[in-house]
């Protein structure tokens, strides 16, 4: 599907409102990307920060074996495209029918507030990218899933029920773990009493205190 372009006023809110929301000010317009669709590629330049209107948005790099390592899902509010580097680390793709803002790198770097604020961003990614290595490293496929819902819950407003955007293949590619194992591990919770799965893409999370000890 091709990208369309929209401008801030298609979006659903003003642009001042939106320019009120903004971490980092984008200005100009907007772009859609379709279910799946690349954003940008590992290897690519890194010219362009994005900013998560509508959707999400999945980061992964490919093994030398073929498997997937999702490293980051990016929701909206969410920044990406922030690299250490010139070129970026890793592929990006819409997950589902997404919209994102977008801003030069230079233009953001070149302002000093702006720079301030583009250095808090990529230093709560690493502080997300810490926790990822000690989920995989040390937790148990229960700890995993426990954590990645409470993250996930926290990351979208802290209400019990979860709109998942990723699939579960998404989830077990995130979490180390195979989508055996991610559908067995909810089902082990359901029946535990700690949330219910209400469809596909839909959690209800009911002992929400007991999950947060999982991740303990």
């Amino acid at each position: 599907m091709p990208a369309r372009l929209l401008a801030v006023g298609d979006l659903g809110v003003s642009p001042s409102d939106a320019a009120a929301r903004d971490t980092l000010a984008f200005i100009g317009i907007a772009r859609s990307w379709g279910r799946d669709q690349e954003v940008f590629a590992e290897g690519a330049a890194c010219e362009t920060i994005y900013k998560v209107v509508y959707g999400a948005v999945r980061a992964f790099r490919l093994l030398a074996d073929g498997r997937r390592q999702i490293v980051s899902f990016y929701l909206p509010g969410d920044l990406f495209g922030i690299e250490a580097l010139s070129a970026h680390a890793v592929t990006t793709e819409a997950i589902c029918e997404t919209t994102l803002a977008s801003a030069r790198r230079s233009s953001l770097i070149e302002d000093e507030e702006q720079r301030g604020r583009l250095s808090r961003c990529a230093l709560r990614e690493l502080l997300r990218a810490q926790d990822l290595l000690l989920t995989l490293g040390r937790r148990s496929a229960l700890e995993r899933v426990a954590s990645f819902l409470i993250d996930l819950a926290d990351r979208t407003g802290g209400g019990d029920v979860l709109a998942l955007p990723m699939s579960r293949q998404d989830i077990a590619d995130y979490l180390g773990l195979t989508i055996e194992t991610v559908s067995r591990t909810l089902s082990e919770m359901q029946a535990r009493g700690l949330l219910r799965v209400q469809d596909a893409r839909q959690i209800r999370l009911l002992r929400r205190a007991a999950l947060v000890q999982l991740c303990q």
